[in-house]
């Protein structure tokens, strides 16, 4: 033992010598130890009732010039397949602890209109309701995961919703969901009782929530073979005290514990432009990014010590970055633009995720079109992919794989008083293929990466890297293509090892076999 301790101190010792002058990384992963499950509903999304985030964004309406399928944007339609999304969230957000789903049943001219207070206060005419997102789940062939309404609305309105969806028999929720031209019960298995019930879904204290998460709860029932995943309002970001009361008070009742965690400089004054930033911000942004990794580790300590057998999963349905808006917009709509350094945000929290699959069973970005960290842009009947939809689409080798542990020796780089190593991985195994996502942090040097995968017998490697010319570069609808993955030529495999040529400012992901 103390031979084995010896050598990897006098490894780590020549490493870190040798690195100071060529920035080389040594990566070893451990395929013999990949146990762990990455479930894809970590790389879930959110839509919510918010600027153009459904209305121009996920749906047009039939009589539309835009080309759509049924409602629904086909350009959307089409990229989000693409992307094989697993999950998506609705109708929010804060908006969900206002909305009154009975407002969006019906003839669509019966619908009453109501002000949107919490985004912008504009009318919302509920023509997009409960059928047009359930329907718009049928064609992306995701899971649906419904908020409902704790903050104002009733337990009688949030159980007859549940009937409505997914009962099959001959009730009155059901029979009213038939009428409404919908004959077949929908499978619903992901509900949220309540959203960020310590802020805008109401303002409450942890022990209150709790009592009303347990009486709320038991009327969520199970219909006709459809279970439900309830999934309790948890903390934001570092309230640990809200995490260790609702696991302490329900957490034998609930399924799931969900987290929000933004990478944004602060609530007071400027958050900063999204595309008109310094390389220290950059920097300052990895940090904050990062820092979801500890912030994750502590809620999930106190889980722990409540669900030592880790029945209940930490949902991470709130991430992602949040900067001021793109001038001359409504500062209630959340628009805001999508550069290189938004995916390394995507990349590095993606990366953390799948370590943590024995707890976390879902994530979603926030959001999906037109708000906050998109990985889609529209305007009128243009859409452009964002850097972060690149991501998603490179990362999504990772759903349901199985996650292989690695250790990285790499170069620091001090950010927010922490040393950062410059590179940053994940590994995962399905069907026979290993995938590796490799970011490099560092803005302006190339690292030369070693990536030994113990008895692995690697033949081949291909791949695709995501850069661009400045971290500030995006995207837009005259230029669409600014940043966007090309082939990856970088890695070859000597002496059944993988060397790596990896770009600064770069993101990588390697298909092995």
């Amino acid at each position: 033992m103390k031979k084995t301790i010896f050598l990897i101190a006098s490894t780590l010792f020549i490493f870190l010598s040798v690195s100071s002058q060529t920035k080389d990384v040594i990566i070893r992963v451990h395929p013999e130890q990949g146990t762990q499950p990455i479930s894809k509903h970590i790389y879930g999304h959110f839509a919510e009732h918010l600027g153009s985030c459904i209305y121009g964004g996920l749906w047009v309406g039939e009589n539309s010039s835009i080309p759509n399928t049924k409602g629904y944007r086909t350009d959307v339609l089409e990229a989000l397949k693409k992307l094989q999304i697993p999950n998506l969230r609705w109708p929010g957000g804060c908006f969900a602890d206002e909305y009154h789903w009975m407002d969006g049943i019906g003839p669509k001219e019966n619908r009453p209109k109501m002000v949107n207070n919490n985004w912008g206060g504009t009318v919302e005419d509920n023509s997009f309701g409960t059928h047009e997102f359930l329907n718009l789940c049928e064609l992306l062939d995701c899971e649906p995961y419904i908020s409902g309404n704790v903050g104002s609305g009733t337990v009688e309105e949030m159980a007859k919703w549940v009937e409505y969806m997914t009962s099959e028999g001959d009730s009155p929720m059901a029979n009213l969901r038939r009428k409404n031209g919908r004959d077949k019960a929908w499978k619903v298995k992901y509900f949220g009782v309540g959203n960020e019930s310590w802020g805008c879904g109401g303002d409450m204290l942890p022990e209150y929530y709790a009592d009303l998460f347990r009486r709320y709860g038991v009327y969520c029932r199970n219909y006709d073979g459809n279970k439900l995943f309830k999934i309790a309002s948890g903390a934001s970001d570092y309230d640990y005290n809200w995490t260790e009361v609702l696991m302490k008070k329900a957490g034998t009742k609930m399924n799931g514990l969900s987290l929000h965690y933004y990478t944004v400089k602060g609530w007071n004054g400027s958050k900063g432009s999204a595309t008109d930033f310094s390389p220290d911000d950059y920097y300052w942004t990895v940090g904050k990014c990062l820092e979801i990794e500890e912030v994750i580790q502590k809620h999930m300590a106190i889980m722990d010590k409540y669900d030592k057998e880790k029945k209940v999963g930490l949902m991470v349905d709130e991430w992602g970055t949040w900067w001021d808006v793109e001038p001359g917009t409504n500062p209630g709509f959340l628009y805001q633009q999508n550069t290189l350094r938004d995916a390394f945000v995507a990349a590095l929290s993606l990366n953390v995720f799948n370590k943590y699959g024995d707890r976390i069973q879902m994530a979603n970005i926030a959001q999906i079109v037109n708000v906050l960290q998109s990985v889609i842009l529209t305007k009128g009947d243009k859409m452009v992919l964002t850097p972060t939809y690149y991501i998603f689409d490179m990362y999504k080798v990772h759903q349901d794989a199985t996650y292989l542990p690695m250790d990285i020796l790499s170069d620091t780089k001090e950010i927010r008083g922490r040393n950062i190593p410059l590179v940053n991985a994940s590994a995962s195994q399905k069907n026979g293929i290993t995938h590796i996502t490799l970011a490099n942090i560092d803005l302006d040097a190339e690292r030369n990466v070693s990536v030994d995968f113990s008895n692995l017998n690697i033949t081949s490697v291909s791949g695709e890297i995501l850069t661009a010319n400045t971290i500030n570069d995006y995207n837009t609808f005259e230029k669409p293509n600014a940043v966007k993955p090309q082939p990856f030529q970088g890695a070859t495999i000597v002496n059944g090892k993988l060397n790596i040529k990896l770009p600064a400012k770069s993101i990588v992901v390697l298909a092995i076999k």
